[in-house]
């Protein structure tokens, strides 16, 4: 690893990743909006903006929408809290879901019969009486949109993948006798102009691992987890804290410091060959597994500061 220009090599990688069927998908959308009342966006509890699809924020606009913070039992709670109340303080309703054990979907369906109830009771004035409520899915690949739909229709509704955009027909679900939804294959945007976002994406396993060198991903999560997380860092690899302190206090380069904490992670788990030498490989595909196991604990990456 080149440990004087890691923002540089960031930079010159095709962070550029837009398949045929998500540009055909964003045009679906584009069209089948105009049939629903609401939106649900599911975000990833752990990378809330990051999780957010520009382009799809403005096709949507102007729609009713609630925000689904999904995955929020591998998120730091504390944060799970902050960014409830940040959604909220931009008037837009925010339920914390983990589809997995079903905990908050019931609260979904309840707020999306709340934010309706007007829309609905005009409707039963006007005469149409038991009107669904239409409601359209929205998210990004690896969101967990597709185990939140099967939780919330209680049944398997949606091809569950690991590749990015798996869900690839339009159906229509219907979730209770007043909820109808239409589900959306998950679509990412042209580029991100913004490397934190593609850092966030990769660590995640949003976008594919070929998109960015591993090593240079386990490099900048390490970095955030020692600025951030540095108590589970130092349990998970039994690294003590001062170690750490005597390594950073250094009078090198930051990104000379960090490597060489990489480095310690990978001779305490053994990531040796020939000569004593530290399999750099080995050692990021370890750091990021880690993380996307929850091996490292409850982690945001993206810390709200509102």
């Amino acid at each position: 690893m080149e440990k004087s220009n890691n923002n540089e090599k960031l930079t010159k990688v095709g962070i550029n990743w837009y398949p045929g069927h998500m540009a055909k998908a964003k045009k679906q959308i584009a069209e089948d909006i105009k049939l629903v009342d609401i939106v649900i966006e599911i975000l990833d509890s752990r990378i809330p903006l990051s999780s957010q699809n520009p382009d799809i924020a403005k096709v949507i606009q102007g729609k009713k929408k609630i925000i689904v913070l999904n995955k929020c039992d591998i998120s730091d709670e504390k944060q799970n809290k902050l960014w409830v109340k940040y959604f909220e303080n931009k008037g837009i309703p925010a339920v914390l879901t983990d589809s997995n054990s079903g905990k908050g979907i019931e609260d979904v369906i309840r707020q999306i019969e709340k934010i309706m109830a007007e829309e609905l009771e005009k409707k039963a004035v006007k005469g149409r009486v038991g009107s669904k409520i239409k409601a359209m899915i929205i998210g990004i690949p690896n969101v967990g949109k597709s185990s939140f739909i099967n939780r919330i229709a209680k049944k398997n509704s949606a091809n569950v993948g690991n590749k990015p955009g798996v869900t690839k027909t339009k159906q229509w679900i219907r979730i209770n006798e007043k909820i109808e939804l239409l589900d959306t294959p998950g679509v990412l945007w042209p580029k991100f102009e913004n490397n934190e976002i593609a850092l966030n994406l990769a660590f995640t396993g949003t976008i594919k691992d070929e998109i960015l060198e591993n090593v240079e991903i386990a490099y900048y999560l390490i970095r955030f987890l020692i600025n951030n997380y540095r108590k589970n860092l130092c349990e998970r690899y039994k690294i003590e804290e001062s170690y750490i302190e005597n390594i950073l206090s250094q009078d090198q380069m930051e990104n000379e410091n960090i490597y060489e904490i990489m480095l310690e992670i990978g001779r305490k788990r053994g990531a040796i060959v020939s000569g004593g030498n530290i399999d750099e490989e080995k050692t990021s595909r370890i750091i990021i597994d880690d993380f996307r196991n929850q091996k490292l604990g409850k982690i945001t990456l993206e810390l709200c500061k509102e």
